[in-house]
């Protein structure tokens, strides 16, 4: 299924994108889609068979803002360099463990809202990342099987970040990734069911038109399986957390001076197979 949350900020309603591509409202099922919603199969099982039978009643898509598609998102637990060709670019050595850090759940957007531009930042920096959304309470997971079968679904992120505030200001990298609407996220949560394999999935992301990113998961230095197992080792996660799993190759920080770092007015586009598309006009803070 690809459940979404379609509305003005802060009054979304759930929805559902059926078979036929039709906008269809959940909000008569379930009150939204959050990690109590993704841990009730019952409920789950409900919304299969309504959009199975077409009874749901059909959503007028024209105008009509997509936001974040899952609420009260409890933690966003980050992995950086998990691409072998990002590490490349960035003359990093391949960590020897997943590298953990975090983004507050206040920095998810929707996936067509604006980004703003952090007052003072002259390293604004893009990267699409595969979301993994976890769907049953995971603590100290042993196998890739288990891990998997804790995953409720997946959905693209843009894990945006200014590079002098990550890496030159000191500390930790939270200063840099934690700025406002650094997390678009959606437009989809796709149902784990529909994502046989998650090492298979192709990442890619524009600026102004222009192809910068084009990676695939399968570049992943720790795959899906292993970063839940790894993650559940050192923290609880629940129902309606949200894990970024890295990026590929193609960042601004990667590429030869003048690094092209994002500003006031860029547009970036970008996408993963399957997960849907999102499009962002910067403006400044």
């Amino acid at each position: 299924m690809k459940l979404l949350r379609v509305g003005t900020a802060g009054s979304e309603r759930p929805a559902l994108l059926d078979a036929q591509g039709t906008l269809r409202d959940l909000s008569g099922l379930v009150p939204d889609i959050d990690g109590g919603l993704l841990a009730d199969e019952a409920a789950l099982g409900r919304i299969r068979s309504a959009a199975e039978s077409g009874e749901l009643p059909v959503l007028d898509a024209t105008g009509l803002r997509v936001g974040p598609p899952l609420a009260r998102i409890g933690k966003v637990v980050c992995i950086g360099l998990n691409y072998h060709d990002h590490a490349r670019e960035t003359g990093a050595e391949a960590p020897g463990e997943p590298v953990v850090f975090f983004k507050a759940s206040d920095t998810v957007v929707g996936p067509d809202d604006t980004v703003l531009v952090p007052r003072g930042s002259v390293k604004t920096d893009w990267e699409v990342e595969l979301a993994v959304v976890i769907g049953r309470t995971a603590r100290y997971l042993e196998s890739h099987e288990e891990a998997l079968a804790h995953v409720a679904g997946y959905a693209v992120a843009h894990d945006v970040s200014e590079r002098e505030f990550q890496i030159e200001r000191g500390g930790t990298w939270d200063k840099g990734k934690n700025c406002e609407t650094f997390n678009p996220l959606g437009p989809w949560l796709v149902t784990a069911d529909e994502v046989p394999d998650p090492q298979a999935l192709s990442l890619k992301l524009w600026v102004n038109g222009e192809l910068k990113q084009d990676g695939t998961t399968t570049e992943q230095i720790f795959p899906v399986a292993e970063v839940v197992r790894y993650v559940s080792h050192f923290m609880t996660l629940y129902p309606g957390d949200v894990i970024n799993t890295g990026t590929p190759a193609g960042v601004a920080m990667g590429q030869p001076e003048p690094k092209p770092y994002l500003r006031a007015g860029d547009v970036v586009e970008l996408e993963i197979a399957g997960l849907g598309r999102q499009r962002q006009e910067l403006k400044g803070a």
